[in-house]
């Protein structure tokens, strides 16, 4: 008796590979083995930069708050310290993009801490 084989289960497995694939360059999108290798890393890729992506953005928002608090004569750590203390909610977020956008509002901010 012949071996029975899922064909369907296969076609539909190596499908979802390749459709994963797709806009890769050459072999990457075209041959199995050489686009699951691929997808199998961009996925170990899109895990680990979905943590890196977090840490990058609360760096770039420390910058831009500090850069902010300069110019109105605090540093960075003093101003977060005095927020904190006076049990202002506002987060890194928040205060980046007054810093950036809305000097004024941001200055208001400091204000309300000196």
């Amino acid at each position: 008796m012949p071996r029975s084989v899922n064909a369907v289960a296969s076609r539909r497995r190596r499908k979802k590979v390749l459709d994963l694939a797709k806009g890769y360059w050459g072999s990457r999108s075209k041959v199995f083995t050489v686009a699951k290798n691929t997808v199998e890393k961009g996925l170990q890729y899109a895990y680990r930069d979905r943590k890196t992506k977090k840490r990058e953005f609360r760096a770039l928002w420390i910058q831009r708050i500090n850069a902010g608090a300069r110019q109105h004569g605090l540093s960075y750590s003093v101003l977060m310290g005095k927020l904190t203390a006076g049990g202002n909610q506002l987060n890194r977020k928040v205060l980046a993009d007054l810093a950036m956008n809305h000097p004024e509002a941001f200055k208001a901010v400091v204000d309300t801490v000196k």
